[in-house]
């Protein structure tokens, strides 16, 4: 079996690339079909197992579990991909790609924090690869992976525990994934080359271990960013228009999913919409039609959607815009999360946990850490105006997701059928 390395470096487009010299040895970049919404865990799922998100149930990167009547975002379980992977049955390495917990391979490597039973948490990692990374390389630098300080470090951490792996396991099969583009190309309207400059250096650290151990490397990218100048707040006009409650109490206001009429779910440039009357659903449609920043509102099975797990529609912002969590209409009545970074307990991708309030404030938390009292860490601002960048949808090719790879597929349905021949199964 040849050995084979995959590079997924998020937000890489066919017009970046031409700023990445290392990762040009590898070929010529060429555009690629993503599904929709063209988000991680949904591009990576069609990706894994070359079915449509109809077919593998990954509808987002978080949806309504209506068994439990809970909204949940950035599940690890490998469980929740409906399909068979390209890896079962290879001796894989899966460093950082999503759904990493119970899946079938060797060695792998994933973000995973402890939580007490006060509420505190200690950042960590699972590391299953059998080579003692934090030892070698120190922490995993959780706060350069995501939050108002997520930039290079975790991506180059990133590379170095890649280039480790490579060389004292020599897997079949290298799964690396670099999120170095996605910061910044959130809280800028440009896309400044020098990000792309800094990611290919770190792409470079794999691609040379990688070619020590025979291994090919080929360069994937889930999505293009966008620039956006518009937020939605779906919620709040489904609040206004009475279709949504909910419940006040001391740490500001709870979305109430089972009660609600109608809610939505939104994803960067997707959102699905939750309606429990179907009689309900002309009238829900109109009304999130008539929002600007709306470019269409759908039947699931329009883009390919058309899972249990998905809304009862489907709203597509347009291209300068993208969907905002917020139902709350008072921002004192906010819940105390939503000033946090918290990606598990929103019910809604927030990118303004990108940015900072103030670095005082945060200095004076971190003090009230060290010195043992209880406290939260309360400095992400409720401004969606500051987001300057966004994906989920297919925009024009050369801003949208590249693949880097001889005799490269045009569409990720395509990739593991693609991967199978590169390993020669």
């Amino acid at each position: 079996m040849s050995k084979l390395c995959i590079l997924n470096v998020v937000g890489l487009t066919p017009k970046l690339a031409a700023h990445a010299p290392r990762m040009l040895e590898l070929g010529t970049p060429q555009a690629w079909r993503s599904p929709l919404p063209a988000v991680t865990c949904t591009s990576q799922a069609t990706m894994l197992t070359g079915l449509s998100p109809r077919e593998h149930g990954i509808v987002g990167n978080g949806w309504y579990f209506r068994e439990t009547g809970e909204i949940r975002f950035w599940q690890q379980s490998n469980r929740l991909i409906q399909g068979s992977k390209f890896y079962d049955g290879v001796q894989t390495a899966k460093l950082f790609w999503w759904f990493n917990q119970g899946a079938p391979v060797q060695w792998f490597v994933t973000p995973k924090p402890h939580y007490g039973c006060d509420g505190s948490k200690a950042f960590s990692i699972l590391d299953e690869t059998e080579c003692d990374l934090t030892t070698q390389l120190g922490d995993f630098p959780f706060h350069g992976f995501w939050g108002p300080k997520a930039g290079l470090p975790s991506s180059d951490w990133i590379a170095r525990a890649a280039a480790l792996v490579l060389r004292q396991n020599q897997p079949h099969l290298t799964m690396v994934y670099l999120p170095h583009l996605d910061y910044d190309y959130q809280r800028m309207p440009n896309h400044d080359p020098a990000r792309v400059a800094e990611v290919d250096r770190c792409a470079g650290l794999v691609i040379d271990a990688a070619r020590e151990i025979g291994a090919q490397t080929i360069v994937v990218s889930e999505y293009g960013l966008v620039s956006v100048d518009q937020p939605v707040l779906i919620n709040r006009a489904l609040r206004t228009a009475n279709l949504l409650v909910v419940r006040d109490g001391p740490y500001g206001e709870s979305l109430m999913p089972m009660d609600s009429r109608a809610f939505a779910v939104v994803d960067h440039q997707l959102a699905h919409i939750y309606v429990a009357d179907p009689n309900d659903i002309p009238h829900v449609k109109r009304l999130i039609e008539s929002l600007p920043g709306v470019d269409a509102v759908v039947e699931p099975g329009e883009v390919e959607l058309d899972h249990a797990r998905s809304g009862e529609l489907i709203a597509l912002a347009t291209p300068n815009a993208w969907f905002a969590y917020y139902y709350w209409l008072d921002d004192d009545r906010a819940p105390d999360f939503a000033r946090t970074v918290d990606i598990h307990r929103k019910p809604g991708y927030d990118p303004c946990e990108l940015f900072m309030t103030s670095p005082l404030r945060a200095a004076w938390r971190l003090a009230q850490k060290k010195l043992g009292f209880r406290y939260r860490m309360d400095v992400i601002p409720l401004d969606p105006t500051l987001v300057k960048g966004s994906h989920g949808l297919r925009p024009a090719p050369e801003s949208g997701p590249v693949i880097i790879a001889p005799n490269a597929p045009r569409d990720m349905r395509d990739f593991k059928t693609y991967v199978a021949k590169r390993l020669g199964r």
